[in-house]
């Protein structure tokens, strides 16, 4: 059963989708503000932390940065007020992995949740054909690492599915809107955005190789020359 951190002080919002996500098989601990649940995080091993960025003690985004320190791995789901979408952007840029927007169907949810639970049992497995080589570094997929000589630095599970797909399509020019489908299922503006941070994020990792290149083609996406 996977355990899920659910931080929302509204209580009527936080009663119904902690009840409903326990009728589809989670094990849900609810907080109602940050500071309780990020003691909660430093004792219990979570699979998905769901987190309102609008929160009392301890918002969304300052919980978000603590558990990135402990934890590269564990996705983070961002609820978001749909008006400010300065969140969405500054979410992903501390290290979440996606969000939904207020308000939101209980069907939407459970589906965005299982497809990363779905990936974390992936990366878990020891499949050895994720390993890539990315000009002096090699990238495993499954153990979200990426490593030059002996230095081994942790990928959340949306930067190594970025970086897999651009590992996958070498000296190629691939579409944006292709990235976009392929790993968040849509394509939309503020996604696009978000995009262009992991790119971001995953050009600083591979900086100490000066060979590779992540091109942007303008107007169409990205090429990954290594």
């Amino acid at each position: 059963m996977a355990k899920i951190l659910y931080v929302e002080d509204d209580p009527n919002l936080g009663f119904v989708t902690k009840d409903s996500l326990e009728e589809e098989g989670f094990e849900i601990l609810h907080f109602s503000d940050g500071k309780e649940a990020w003691k909660s995080f430093k004792k219990e091993k979570f699979d998905l932390c769901l987190l309102d960025v609008m929160l009392p003690e301890l918002d969304g985004f300052s919980l978000a940065e603590k558990i990135r320190v402990q934890n590269q791995q564990v996705p983070i789901i961002f609820l978001t007020a749909k008006s400010l979408h300065e969140d969405k952007i500054a979410g992903l840029k501390i290290g979440g992995d996606d969000y939904i927007t207020k308000p939101f169907s209980i069907d939407e949810l459970v589906l965005r949740i299982k497809v990363f639970l779905k990936r974390n049992a992936i990366s878990d497995s020891t499949n050895t054909s994720d390993n890539f080589s990315c000009g002096k570094y090699d990238f495993c997929f499954s153990q979200l690492s990426l490593t030059h000589k002996s230095d081994v630095q942790k990928l959340t599970h949306r930067e190594a599915e970025v970086l897999k797909f651009l590992c996958e399509r070498k000296n190629q020019v691939i579409k944006r809107e292709d990235i976009l489908t392929a790993i968040w299922g849509r394509d939309d503006y503020f996604l696009g955005r978000s995009l262009d941070v992991f790119v971001t994020r995953i050009r600083k990792m591979l900086s100490g190789d000066p060979n590779i290149k992540i091109e942007n083609v303008h107007g169409v996406g990205f090429k990954f020359i290594c």
